[in-house]
């Protein structure tokens, strides 16, 4: 397999001509370049941030693999053999192409990371262990905390900025992103879930992507710091997790951290059930 073999361009409607087939087919799998992809062709090139975005795909004759590059995000890549990696690595090294990380599938990451250090000399390092879970029988959790899920409207535009960022920070993920624009995007989706208490007071926020090929993928959730272990986000994503399946959602997914024990046992006592295993890996040095 050739460095050649893989196309790039910065045209948003040629990538998706090319991949759109190849990403619909396993939407699960593929659930972050179409997400990606919805929310750029739906809010701009930029909706991420000043820099465009850099689009592949691998095509020997067939489509075998995608990649989207969001700055500040990593690099992201769809499943890959250990030759596709190769020829990205040494393509994007050839173009001066710089890049934070990479973000994939477990092995396909791993790999890719060893052919970015052969290519380019940086150093790297596992960032991150993710795990990809689907919605199976909707559990809501108990004891239910007190209080209701509502959407979020233009009234909490300046909390979901505010609460996105720490999330941010929390997470170490898009960090710099314009946190407004994100809560902009998702008053207007109806794409962010507040858990407020019998006072009105909002404790807890989830997030969800409009659906595409099928799928939604819920994120953010986040709950600050001091309002945690009492139930909010587990109600709160139990809440968003029935309104995308009687919204007619066929697949339903979050991605965990599988170093946070809590989290993971939590999705799972929901209902929603392990399909892949995923890796962000970090490049030393570079800008973020």
């Amino acid at each position: 397999m050739r460095p050649d073999d893989w196309h790039l361009t910065e045209d948003l409607d040629e990538f998706l001509a090319l991949a759109g087939d190849f990403l619909r087919s396993r939407p699960a799998l593929h659930t972050v370049p179409l997400t990606v992809g919805d929310a750029l062709r739906r809010r701009g090139l930029h909706f991420y941030s000043a820099e465009v975005p850099l689009f592949g795909v691998l095509d020997d004759g067939t489509v075998r693999a995608t990649l989207i590059h969001t700055p500040p995000f990593p690099l992201h890549v769809t499943r890959l053999t250990a030759q596709g990696a190769d020829a990205l690595a040494a393509r994007l090294a050839d173009l001066g192409r710089p890049a934070a990380g990479i973000s994939g599938p477990r092995e396909t990451a791993e790999v890719f990371a060893a052919a970015w250090q052969r290519h380019t000399g940086t150093p790297v390092a596992l960032g991150q262990r993710q795990r990809l879970y689907r919605l199976d029988e909707l559990t809501v959790p108990e004891p239910r905390p007190q209080g209701r899920a509502r959407i979020a409207g233009p009234e909490d535009r300046a909390l979901l900025g505010r609460w996105k960022a720490e999330f941010d920070t929390d997470t170490g993920h898009g960090v710099g992103t314009d946190t407004a624009a994100w809560a902009d995007a998702r008053i207007a989706e109806g794409g962010a879930t507040l858990w407020e208490e019998a006072d009105g007071t909002p404790v807890s926020m989830v997030g969800a992507t409009p659906e595409i090929a099928g799928q939604i993928r819920i994120a953010p959730v986040y709950t600050p710091a001091g309002l945690r272990g009492r139930g909010y986000a587990g109600a709160a994503t139990a809440a968003v997790s029935r309104a995308a399946r009687e919204a007619g959602a066929a697949e339903i997914l979050l991605f965990t951290d599988l170093a946070n024990p809590t989290s993971n046992g939590l999705y799972q006592r929901i209902g929603y059930r392990p399909v892949a295993d995923f890796a962000t890996w970090t490049f030393e040095g570079a800008e973020r």
